[in-house]
This record gives structure tokens, sequence and C-alpha cells, in this order.
């Protein structure tokens, strides 16, 4: 069977989104997506020939041994295999603002309460990665528990090249300038009063389609994010979970030379190049994904316990939704 005609992405960036991108609904769920009828297997997640001569690959964000109601992975299947590059290598130069060891020989605990303004736009060329540093954490990447607190700001969109958190999930909070969020599960539009989970071990690029933007990251290590239970609350409390919104297949088969894998590993970053796009899944299922929610509207000046606003939340970090001014 001949290989489908395939989109192919020219210029800058990975094109304009489209107003009416389409989305799964629920949180967790067990998702299809194909962006070309009869590329998803039937009755089997790696058969010997997958349709169109595509390859398979699991990505996995639990143990091979977890308990079923505790498992999370995907099947992938792409034109290319994603482990079709160079081998990594340190990048140069280092990112010296991002932290993923909190002790006494790098951090510095204080009691007072502390808060920050707005951070300065840069004024030379700086992406999403570059603008990327460190406010605060506990813990370690490598012993996979706790977390870090991060900023970002940046003024360009990512060229070229993908990024991928081998450390933890990053949930990224927009606070100025909407993101174009590519994915190896499809694609996101992210706006200020969103936010927008990007799981460990994914590929992403952000695009800024209003110009420079800032905003918050969350990254927890060794969990991933889940909706917190409600007690006496009642069933209807909290986030819904049809709010929370994932990627349907997008995919794009063109050359890419000197196309850069970024990967964050162990707080450090690594770089490895290849001569493909990584957004080559032609379809996928599964329930490790990445996803968006827009902010609860719920009026946080009357309301003093801000327990009762939390949207999702890790064992290691607790997500309030204290994005209405108070």
């Amino acid at each position: 069977m001949e290989k489908p005609a395939t989109e192919v992405i020219k210029g800058d960036g990975w094109g304009r989104f489209p107003d009416d991108l389409e989305y799964h609904s629920g949180f967790g769920n067990h998702f299809e997506s194909e962006a070309i009828a009869g590329s998803l297997p039937r009755g089997q997640n790696s058969p010997l020939i997958c349709p169109f001569g595509l390859y398979a690959e699991q990505i996995s964000g639990t143990s091979f041994t977890s308990p079923r109601k505790l498992s999370q992975r995907s099947w992938f299947y792409r034109i290319k295999p994603s482990v079709t590059h160079e081998p990594f290598w340190p990048r140069e130069p280092s990112h010296k603002k991002l932290v993923s060891e909190f002790d006494g020989s790098n951090t510095v605990a204080n009691p007072t309460q502390l808060r920050w303004k707005p951070v300065d736009i840069p004024d030379s060329p700086t992406d999403f990665i570059d603008g990327l540093y460190t406010i605060c954490g506990a813990g370690s990447s490598f012993l996979r528990h706790g977390f870090a607190i991060h900023m970002y700001t940046a003024n360009k969109s990512m060229d070229n090249c993908a990024f991928c958190n081998a450390d933890g999930d990053f949930l990224v909070v927009p606070q100025q300038g909407r993101l174009w969020i590519t994915t190896e599960c499809g694609r996101l539009q992210v706006s200020p009063g969103e936010i927008v989970v990007l799981p460990q071990g994914f590929r992403f690029v952000v695009d800024l389609p209003d110009g420079p933007s800032r905003g918050y990251v969350a990254e927890v290590f060794g969990t991933h994010f889940q909706l917190p239970d409600l007690g006496p609350i009642g069933a209807n409390g909290l986030a819904a979970s049809r709010d929370f919104l994932a990627p349907t297949a997008w995919f794009e088969d063109c050359p890419r030379p000197g196309f850069t894998i970024i990967q964050k590993f162990g707080g450090e970053l690594f770089n490895a190049r290849q001569d493909f796009s990584p957004f080559n899944v032609v379809a996928w299922h599964g329930n490790y994904v990445p996803y968006k929610v827009g902010a609860i509207n719920l009026q946080t000046k009357i309301i003093k316990n801000y327990k009762i606003l939390t949207m999702i939340h890790s064992s290691n970090l607790i997500l309030l939704k204290m994005l209405d001014s108070v």
C-alpha cells in the first residue's frame, strides 16, 4: 500500500494554527485519533506490519507493572522512528538558570514572604527554552520526588528545534500572549486564562502568534497531575473532567535538515540532531497525552479557602486557581 499524501509545512515555525482546532474532551480518558483514515491498527498495538508502513512506538508515563487504574501510556504510529537521531551532547552554552536539585549547596531557604513583579521581556531574541528560569523548588529530579517552579519570558518562536523534558511534567500558565504548541499527539492553542500540561517525555514546540509572551511553569518529578478528590464538596465540585481538552492527530512529513532535539535531563540540557520532524505521528491511542483546560470561573474575592479552588494536583504539588486578582 502506498503511503498517504502528507501535509508539508513550509517557512518558519509550524505555520498558522486554524481557528477551529479539534480536541478530545475528558481527563484521563483513553483516546484514539488518526489524521488519515485507516492508519490506526485495530485489534492489536504493534502489528508486524502497520498500516501505510508506519512504525509503532509506545510512550509510558508509569512503570510497566503499574496497576491498571494507575497505568498511563500511549501508542504512536509514526512515519520514522523517534530513535533515529545522532547521540546527545551537552548543550553549549549551558543553561545556568535551570535548577533541578534543591539542597543547601545551591539554594537558600528564606522564611520571608516573597512576591515578584512581572519580568521584563528580553531585548535580544529569546525563545521558550532560553527564556525559562527557576524561581524555587524542593526535592530532586534524579530522586524522582519534588517539584520546581519556573518562569519564562520569550519574544521569538522556537525555530528548527523541539524540546523534551525527561525530568517531569510541565504545567504552563501563560500570563501574556497566546502559545501555539505542537506536540507528537497534535496541536494546542493556549491563551492567558488557560493552562496546559506537557507530560514527561513528549517533544513539543512553542510558537508565539501574538509576539512577546511570559508566564509560569510548574514542574513535578516522579508523578503526574490528577483531579483532586471531592469529599464533602460533592459530586459536581471543582474542575469538570469534560473541560480538559487533548489534541487530535496532526503530522508533517518533510525534510528538516539540522533539526535539533533539546532534552532536559537532570536539570541539564542536551542536543541531538536529526533530519526530520518529530511531529510525524499519523495516528495514536492511549491515555498519556498533553492537555489544556480553561480557568474555573469562581469568585475568588469572596472565597477565603483557596483549597476549594484547586483545579488539578499531584502528590508533590497543589495548583490553586489564583488567576483573578485578590
